[in-house]
């Protein structure tokens, strides 16, 4: 059974109002204008560095950040970690917090790019960049581990960049995993429909309109925006988490379909009655999941 406080939660993320911006084309259009006029920040939050050490570089005009644990030389792992926010918003507190916990639990260096935003870039800039970046770490890391990591949109992205690194021949990392994901961007899945009453965060019409200034000129179909519709077969391990009150867990269990006809390792953690991205969430359940998710890493 759900916690007490977990089953709170979809009232608390009503009041927020945050299916309201998914709520209508209009309303994820406004917000994009807002955001232009007054951009959000990317920094990581104050008091972050009592954890980790920090540090920022330029990579394609990027900033890209290094989050390794306090005073560790030489962490055993690596990862990438790429946010999400349907594509159109910045990296969050929430985000910067699990990348954190996870980089101290599992002894990982963790490099997240500040990828930029639609529509002043679209999938078919910004996936071969991403793509560019883990095959650098890839060749940097030797035999080192390398996880992908993504959550929401960042979690479409992810898996895109593992089919892309597969067809341009390029070594593959150890393992996806995939936090609430994005899978395919027309959301046009039958199942959506009756999720998205329950959903108390997304909504089709803004979701699918930031979806549409994500792939620019790209088709719906094309693999660096719906990789659930891509060739799996030939990609590592994916570790997916996924929530029953949320839209995309349609798009979860497709991929748990396809993975397994790929012949595709999958470690599937579908868990009754939670939001979207609920691993970031400060609950019971949440909590669960990073242990989870950390001891994917480790593995």
């Amino acid at each position: 059974m759900p916690s007490l406080i977990s089953r709170a939660m979809p009232t608390v993320v009503r009041l927020r109002g945050a299916k309201k911006v998914f709520s209508s084309a209009e309303a994820v259009r406004d917000q994009v204008l807002a955001r232009s006029l007054r951009p959000t920040g990317y920094a990581p939050p104050a008091g972050l560095e009592r954890s980790v050490d920090l540090s920022v570089r330029r990579v394609a005009g990027w900033p890209v950040y290094e989050v390794t644990p306090r005073g560790a030389l030489s962490p055993g792992r690596r990862a990438i970690y790429l946010h999400g926010g349907a594509y159109i918003n910045e990296i969050a507190p929430q985000h910067w917090k699990l990348i954190a916990h996870v980089a101290t639990e599992t002894a990982t260096r963790i490099t997240v790019p500040i990828y930029p935003l639609a529509p002043l870039a679209t999938a078919a800039e910004v996936v071969p960049a991403v793509t560019d970046l883990a095959a650098q770490l890839l060749d940097d890391a030797g035999t080192t581990a390398v996880t992908l990591i993504g959550d929401s949109a960042g979690g479409g992205m992810a898996l895109a960049v593992a089919v892309h690194l597969r067809d341009r021949g390029l070594p593959s990392p150890a393992r996806t995993v995939l936090i609430s994901p994005w899978l395919d961007i027309s959301l046009t899945d039958p199942r959506i429909a009756l999720l998205e009453d329950r959903d108390p965060w997304l909504a089709v019409p803004g979701a699918r309109y930031a979806g549409d200034l994500y792939r620019g000129a790209l088709p719906a179909d094309h693999p660096h925006v719906s990789p659930l519709l891509a060739d799996l077969t030939g990609l590592n391990p994916i570790t997916l988490f996924s929530g029953t009150r949320d839209i995309v867990n349609a798009d979860a269990r497709r991929l748990a379909v396809r993975a397994t006809a790929a012949g595709v390792e999958l470690d599937f953690h579908e868990a009754p009655e939670m939001l979207h991205v609920y691993p970031l969430l400060p609950i019971p359940e949440g909590r669960a999941a990073r242990a989870a998710l950390c001891t994917a890493l480790r593995s």
